[in-house]
């Protein structure tokens, strides 16, 4: 199994090469619009998927329990829908969400600010001016957006395996180089691993999900750290030894899960956000 993650500056055809890429190898194309419903299965409303969906939370918005929930729900799905097989992942965060899995491909797209803006006046029937700000607000999006929810540089190209300039690619051409590079990385036991790593995570974020979502235990910033035998240990804040007892119980009851322990903090007082 193996995931391919393409992030795209505006204008650079990342969503082009993507489709092209899917047609290809036949791989499963998860964009904007696959998750949108997705997101929306969840119970997260239009309003809350446009306001935190790749751009940069406004102050109160970047602290409130809105972004954790936003967060979450996201790499659910994105867990969810990439553990059946091979995928191709538009931006999302998708070299953060799945950094940790051998068999991720992370790619870029970039292409000089001179053609995007070209670009962008041509797809916006837009004039030079305007364009350019639609590229700047872009970019500032979506750095934001990486910087606050995965705390990484979107323009660091040591988080890319591979980055390509669309200047003189077609995206035809620049879908065979990516089928090309993700042959020669992810070999069998790369994807072996990387199926095992997924499971993991599905079943950590499963976890979470049950404790926070369905039996509403008052712990925050939880995580739930899961292994390939279904050891799971909890990390997060809560108020009382009741809270973390709750959380162990509802753990336990997850599908999958063998043993759970708490490494969750016990601190007085405290309180989130709305």
């Amino acid at each position: 199994m193996a995931i391919i993650t393409i992030a795209r500056e505006l204008a650079a055809l990342g969503e082009e090469v993507a489709r092209e890429l899917s047609r290809i190898t036949s791989y499963k194309l998860i964009d904007r619009e696959y998750l949108e419903k997705r997101l929306g299965d969840y119970g997260l409303d239009a309003e809350k998927r446009e306001k935190y969906d790749e751009k940069k939370p406004g102050f109160w918005a970047s602290l409130s329990q809105e972004r954790d929930d936003y967060l979450h729900f996201l790499k659910a799905a994105l867990y969810e829908e990439t553990i059946g097989g091979d995928c191709i992942v538009v931006g999302r965060g998708g070299s953060a969400v799945f950094k940790s899995v051998p068999s991720l491909v992370a790619v870029k797209l970039v292409s000089p600010l001179a053609l995007r803006i070209e670009r962008v006046m041509k797809s916006y029937g837009c004039d030079e001016r305007h364009a350019l700000q639609i590229v700047e607000e872009s970019d500032h999006n979506r750095t934001g957006f990486h910087k606050y929810f995965f705390s990484i540089d979107w323009a660091d190209p040591r988080s890319y395996d591979l980055i390509i300039n669309s200047t003189k690619t077609e995206p035809e051409q620049a879908a065979q180089m990516i089928d090309a590079a993700q042959k020669i990385i992810v070999d069998q036991a790369k994807k072996e691993a990387g199926k095992h790593r997924l499971a993991e995570l599905l079943l950590g974020q499963r976890v979470v999900t049950e404790i926070v979502y369905a039996k509403k235990v008052p712990v925050h910033f939880l995580e739930a750290a899961a292994t390939d035998g279904g050891r799971v240990v909890l990390h997060g804040v809560a108020n009382t030894q009741a809270a973390i007892d709750a959380a162990l119980a509802a753990a336990r009851s997850v599908p999958g899960v063998a043993e759970a322990e708490s490494a969750i903090q016990v601190v007085q007082e405290f309180t989130v956000m709305p």
